[in-house]
């Protein structure tokens, strides 16, 4: 485990994945929210965004669980009908499974990412092929994690792109990032919120 003089720590890299797991259920409303995820059924599903990275980043720096999270990203992917509707379909009822829960709990297919997100930023981005997939497509390598639970209910972490960023105290954005006002929104929050970490703002 190495370390400097404020305490953050970088595990071992075989290490690293247990304690992004651990961190994660160190938020009680992750659990939960997980859980329901799990009996949802969803097709390849996974808690992403926010509710893992923000996690490490309050392991690391020593506040509770759930601290600073806005919200609870849950995607799946599910290519077989590609209509708004469609996705509405599945997502309203779900999210309706989650209601009572203090944090909104956000459901997207990522199977329709590519429709909106070329819409909305004049983009040319492909398909994806699956939820791992979209993990390679966001706007920072240190959101680039997911979590899920397995047939036996057991946390599977999805990191296609390594752990590295996740612990880095720096979070830099992807180059050529679609929307950076919206970036730098949102990083402005975010140190705030954890001053220990260093954001690295998108050129506009």
């Amino acid at each position: 485990m190495t370390g400097d003089a404020s305490g953050w720590t970088v595990p071992p890299a075989a290490e690293q994945s247990a304690f992004v797991i651990a961190a994660v259920m160190a938020d009680p409303l992750a659990c939960e929210v997980l859980e329901r995820a799990h009996r949802l059924g969803l097709p390849d599903w996974a808690l992403m965004a926010g509710a893992v990275y923000k996690a490490v980043w309050n392991a690391q720096t020593g506040r509770p669980g759930g601290y600073g999270i806005n919200d609870y990203d849950l995607a799946y992917f599910d290519a077989g009908d590609l209509g708004a509707a469609a996705e509405a379909n599945v997502v309203g009822p779900a999210e309706a499974r989650f209601a009572d829960l203090p944090v909104p709990v956000e459901i997207c297919n990522q199977a329709r990412v590519h429709i909106w997100f070329n819409e909305a930023y004049g983009t040319q981005r492909e398909a994806l092929v699956d939820t791992t997939d979209a993990l390679r497509h966001f706007a920072s390598l240190t959101h680039a994690v997911a979590i899920r639970l397995d047939r036996h209910g057991r946390p599977e972490l999805l990191a296609p792109l390594g752990l590295e960023a996740v612990f880095s105290r720096t979070i830099r954005p992807m180059p050529g990032l679609a929307g950076p006002e919206a970036w730098n929104r949102k990083i402005a929050e975010q140190a705030r919120l954890w001053p220990e970490l260093d954001f690295v703002p998108a050129p506009v």
